[in-house]
């Protein structure tokens, strides 16, 4: 990529959670049943209801997002954890109450981590003593 803007990093990050929640659940080694598998005639399963298809992700989607879980390394953790709440579609009220932020300050909380995720790949240097509002004109997140 050639420029990171704070809404592609969002972009990222809400992709890379998607792919999260369609990976298979991890299966407990050393448990296995013996029994034979069952099988269902037609009519045991005219009243079942249907099992919901699950897509597993592409490989290269699973590529980005074990390269987009890094990316919140460098961030605080209350700016972390609200980047990854925002990013898995939780609602900005269940973020003020986890973190005990008011919804302004919460928002400027994930834009100046957007913000710091941009500069980062990007590869440009900033003083990490500046302000929140500086750092988001900085990346051009406002």
């Amino acid at each position: 990529m050639d420029k990171w803007t704070p809404s592609l990093v969002e972009a990222r990050l809400a992709e890379a959670a998607f792919v999260l929640k369609r990976l298979p659940e991890p299966r407990r080694q050393g448990y296995f049943s013996t029994w034979p598998e069952i099988v269902h005639s037609f009519a045991d399963k005219v009243g079942q209801e249907p099992k919901p298809m699950r897509v597993l992700p592409s490989p290269q989607a699973i590529s980005r997002m074990e390269e987009t879980l890094t990316w919140t390394a460098c961030l605080d953790p209350v700016d972390g954890k609200i980047v990854w709440m925002r990013a898995h579609g939780e609602r900005w009220k269940t973020i003020c109450w986890t973190v005990g932020l008011q919804r302004s300050a919460a928002n400027q909380h994930w834009l100046y981590g957007l913000c710091v995720i941009s500069l980062k790949l990007n590869r440009r240097r900033f003083n990490r003593n500046l302000s929140k509002r500086r750092v988001i004109e900085l990346a051009g997140g406002a």
